[in-house]
């Protein structure tokens, strides 16, 4: 991590390739799946050092879960996530940021094929993992991990400390012995501030940010390379949320850990991403660098959810943008643009007719946008 990113670390927490598949048409199965994608990490800019490899490579994801409605049992599609494209490097933080109910959890459920897809493709350091079968999956599992948002109800009451971290190096074989298993439990535990004496003791004699620690510590067992940390700190009091993001962001200079890191809170979004994409209702429409994202918000959805970003300041004032209407149903988007029906700027007869490709806003740019009329 360089100064400038050390810098920007202590000044704000201190103390402690992408397009969308086409049209509206309901999908149910992988036979009706597009064709794959090209590889958009080529279009962007290299990382500070030489370029790294890409780990994760997205394409046309989409995750519809089917609901009956009516009298007649009618059975429709929710379209928790619809067509998302994206990359994740190796040793970066993806941020994916939006409304509650977007679809953010449901992707990263996916990408961790916790969740079988809809359509789309997956690969992971080259491999397409979309696929595999759960037995071929479970190599692969030691490499990918998850940090659940409730520490509590994702650790099982019934289960020490020992027996939870444990149980994920012995179903991988990775101690020989008891002995040196609980020798390593001992040492992750040490790693994210836990006593070595909590391995004793049940979830239900911690706080909340130390069985975060305890969730943290298991995912680090099996030594991964890409964690999805699914709104790891939202469940926390204020006064750890910034010990635990601190805590992810040295392990990952550590470990070289990549992550996907959800939340719906910008400000740590900008602070532990290096890029970020934004979300609206099962599709991101903007994604970009966290320093070009925060600057210059050309989405109007972009412009009305960082808008909402308190000031610490109080000689500024920010205008705050407040869209009107509700979320529409994924379950009947609207057609074209889904934004449309609550954007300032739509067009009516574009807009609500065709669905914006996400495309850079100028050349050599590497800031995608998904919008007929973007600020520019």
């Amino acid at each position: 991590m360089s100064d400038e990113d050390d810098k920007r670390r202590g000044d704000e927490l201190g103390s402690s390739a992408l397009w969308d598949p086409p049209g509206p048409a309901e999908v149910s199965s992988p036979e009706a799946a597009p064709e794959p994608v090209a590889d958009l990490t080529e279009a962007t800019e290299p990382a500070k050092g030489g370029k790294r490899k890409t780990l994760l490579q997205v394409e046309r994801l989409a995750k519809f879960f089917p609901v009956k409605k009516g009298l007649l049992g009618r059975t429709k599609l929710v379209r928790a996530v619809d067509g998302v494209t994206f990359y994740v490097r190796s040793g970066e933080t993806l941020g994916l940021v939006g409304e509650s109910g977007c679809g953010k959890s449901t992707l990263g459920r996916t990408v961790l094929r916790l969740i079988e897809p809809t359509f789309g493709r997956i690969v992971f350091d080259s491999k397409d993992i979309t696929p595999l079968s759960q037995a071929q999956l479970r190599p692969l599992r030691r490499r990918m991990q998850i940090i659940f948002q409730d520490p509590y109800s994702s650790l099982n009451p019934r289960m020490t400390v020992r027996g939870i971290v444990g149980e994920a190096l012995s179903i991988h074989r990775l101690a020989s012995s008891r002995s040196e298993e609980e020798a390593k439990v001992e040492a992750l535990l040490k790693r994210v501030g836990l006593r070595p004496e909590a391995m004793h003791r049940y979830p239900h004699e911690f706080s909340g940010g130390q069985r975060q620690r305890i969730g943290i510590a298991r995912a680090l067992a099996v030594e991964p390379e890409f964690i999805v940390c699914d709104e790891p700190i939202s469940a926390l009091d204020v006064s750890i949320q910034a010990q635990i993001v601190n805590l992810l962001l040295d392990l990952q200079d550590e470990y070289k850990l990549s992550y996907l890191f959800i939340s719906h809170d910008l400000k740590v979004v900008e602070y532990v991403s290096r890029r970020v994409a934004v979300m609206y209702l099962g599709k991101i429409v903007e994604v970009a660098r966290a320093s070009s994202l925060y600057e210059k918000r050309h989405h109007p959805y972009t412009r009305a959810l960082l808008s909402a970003i308190p000031v610490p300041d109080p000689q500024r004032r920010r205008l705050r943008i407040l869209l009107e209407g509700d979320v529409p149903s994924p379950i009947d988007p609207p057609s074209g643009c889904a934004f449309h029906p609550r954007c300032p700027r739509a067009v009516k007869g574009k807009c609500d007719v065709e669905s914006p490709p996400l495309q850079e806003v100028e050349k050599g740019s590497h800031h995608r946008v998904a919008c007929w009329e973007p600020y520019l």
